[in-house]
């Protein structure tokens, strides 16, 4: 594990196209990474400039000879391995025309670590307590006290101490003896306000996708927003708060559950509080000195935050509003217009802060000037990866510092990141660049820890441009015979373009849909026992698209992979839970039924409903091996 250092300041805007210029490798250690904006004009608002991925290898396009599929993919596949998760990409490559940023990346062992200095009376300081998924359980507490003792002491004495929690306020179980969920009930909400008083700080809350799930107590997803608002002490689901002179907490909350189209599991984000989001982000811009920190219980598609592709991504409920193609991408484009926009903190995944991508930077696929930040969970029973953590920010207006409250070691603080803010940015002697370089906007500098040091640490794989795991222009079989292509292996990684503008890719032994703006994983398209001895193939569809088609050696079938009727690739197959909980519950009725009715110590219980063909709530029970839409009526007829 390395620490990283991103320093991001302004470009003369008259500079027409700009290139990425090499990486010089100083010594082994610890990397910077530069990046340069435009100079915004004083006079009118301009965009944050947008960045592209680094490659430590040419890019499998010009690579490979464009005459064959077969060999542009093995390229994209051997160059892709080659550099793998980890690696320190660099190469050069020209820019669109409107992106005038350039990313350096150096190594180097001899910088100093920058200090955020504060000093008593700034009326600036601030300090942030940040909860991830509280999952309270009345019947196991333990973890939950501890942790809130040890926040407690660190913002005791702390200069405007605030406390966020990010939502999903209960256990999603029957813990009180009731046949229902414990969570998004008048009795959660209860205990979660006791709760969230004992830490004896001002706090506030962002709703979470398990908060309105109190399906027996309320009838809609608005009587249930309206209780939990009541014992919560909030007027709306969202909320703004200035903690400190000219910086700003905002936070967006979940408000449909009932509602959901799909998965229920889904953190969806109303229009009123876009609207209002945007609105507040506007009134409230960088120029007049002000800084931001936003917070929401799922990340937003663009963050790059690490994923859980056998959970969230297989279920489309990673980011905020997932399902939603247009206002899914709001978010990041308002954080890549607005520099003010400093941090942004999200919970969802129970991933603790113990990995490369559990915080992301300025740069990669544009994030604007905005760190984004995974923060993880109190208790043993909600961790996924053993950690027991919690965030804590503390800053100025000079820049602030990144956290982990670490619950296991009692509540020890270390310190993960310092983004510090200047108007003048001094690059390395070794440095050297063809610009005039005045002003530097962010500095960025990941600080490295043993906890750092297991083999997960490296960031879970998301196509970046140039890469070098594109398959460009794919026109035929991408994992041929002889080729030693095995796509059912999880280390096999490749992505393409389709032409309706559609990205796709094999992943983990899946073919996975990745958004065409941001490349962040949207879902599954094929599961893994479907893509299992297949070969995968694009092929022109004859009407000026493409369609990607699988098939296999040893029989004659071949299957279509249709996209959905929105134009999207990826299954949504998981249902709504609140209708998925009142089908189980009939079933179960039904059983004890049967049971006393007929007299036996064992009945089978089927279901009939819908079009769908279980009632699964979890994807990776399901298949989307392909049917033959003629087998009923074949069956009829005969």
């Amino acid at each position: 594990p390395i620490s990283q250092t991103f320093f991001y300041f302004p470009l003369p805007s008259s500079r027409p196209q700009q290139e990425f210029l090499p990486a010089m490798a100083v010594t082994a250690g610890m990397p910077l990474a530069f990046a340069a904006a435009p100079v915004p004009d004083a006079a009118r608002k301009v965009s944050a400039p947008r960045s592209h991925a680094i490659s430590s290898h040419v890019p499998a396009e010009r690579q490979a000879p464009k005459s064959s599929t077969q060999v542009r993919a093995a390229a994209a596949l051997a160059a892709c391995a080659a550099a793998g998760s980890g690696a320190l990409r660099a190469s050069k490559r020209r820019s669109r025309k409107q992106n005038r940023l350039i990313r350096l990346a150096i190594e180097s062992k001899d910088v100093e670590p920058p200090i955020l200095e504060f000093e008593k009376d700034d009326p600036s300081n601030f300090t942030l307590g940040i909860l991830g998924d509280l999952h309270l359980d009345p019947r196991d507490l333990e973890d939950s006290f501890t942790g809130r003792e040890h926040m407690k002491k660190i913002l005791k004495d702390a200069p405007n101490p605030f406390l966020v929690s990010l939502g999903d306020l209960g256990e999603s179980k029957d813990c009180n003896d009731t046949k229902q969920l414990f969570s998004g009930t008048t009795d959660c909400f209860k205990l979660a306000r006791e709760f969230l008083d004992g830490f004896e700080t001002k706090f506030d809350v962002v709703g979470g996708n398990h908060d309105l799930e109190g399906i027996d107590e309320f009838g809609t997803d608005e009587e249930n927003l309206k209780a939990y608002l009541e014992h919560l002490g909030k007027e709306t689901p969202q909320f703004c708060h200035e903690v400190a002179e000219k910086t700003l907490v905002v936070g967006l909350g979940s408000t449909a559950f009932r509602t959901a189209q799909y998965t229920s599991h889904e953190v969806s984000i109303d229009r009123a509080q876009l609207e209002w989001f945007e609105r507040t982000i506007e009134e409230h811009p960088a120029q007049d000195g002000w800084q931001i920190f936003v917070f929401s219980h799922a990340p937003i598609i663009g963050s790059a935050l690490r994923v859980l592709q056998e959970c969230h991504v297989v279920n489309g409920c990673c980011w905020l509003n997932h399902t939603d193609a247009v206002n899914s991408k709001k978010f990041i484009q308002i954080v890549r217009e607005h520099s003010a926009i400093k941090g942004w903190f999200s919970g969802h995944f129970h991933l603790s802060h113990d990995y490369e991508d559990s915080i992301t930077f300025p740069g990669g696929n544009n994030r604007g000037h905005c760190v984004f930040a995974q923060t993880g969970v109190m208790t043993k029973r909600s961790t996924r990866d053993g950690r027991r953590q919690s965030r804590l920010v503390r800053g100025n207006s000079q820049g602030f510092e990144i956290c982990t409250v670490d619950h296991i070691k009692g509540g020890e603080v270390r310190l993960d990141a310092t983004v510090t803010y200047s108007d003048f940015c001094a690059l390395p002697e070794d440095m050297e660049a063809d610009y005039d370089y005045t002003e530097c906007a962010t500095i960025a500098y990941a600080h490295k820890h043993e906890d750092y040091d297991h083999d997960l640490w490296f960031s879970a794989y998301v196509p970046q441009d140039g890469d070098g795991c594109v398959v460009p222009e794919p026109d035929g079989t991408l994992n041929p015979a002889n080729s030693g292509i095995n796509f059912a292996e999880k280390d096999q990684v490749c992505w393409w373009h389709m032409k309706d503008g559609a990205v796709l890719g094999v992943h983990n032994g899946m073919v996975i849909e990745y958004d065409a703006t941001t490349l962040a994983p949207l879902g599954m398209v094929v599961s893994r026992d479907e893509l299992h001895d297949r070969r995968v193939a694009v092929i022109d569809d004859e009407w000026g698209g493409s369609a990607l088609v699988l098939y296999d050696d040893s029989t004659n079938d071949v299957t279509v992979v249709q996209p959905n009727e929105d134009g999207s690739y990826w299954r949504k197959v998981v249902r709504n839970k609140m209708h998925r909980m009142k089908e189980m519950r009939r079933v179960a009725a039904a059983k004890k039924w049967a049971l006393k009715e007929k007299g036996v110590e064992e009945v089978n219980v089927l279901s009939s409903y819908g079009p769908y063909t279980t009632t699964a709530g979890q994807v990776m029970g399901l298949s989307t091996r392909a049917i033959n839409p003629k087998a009923k009526a074949m069956a009829t007829a005969s």
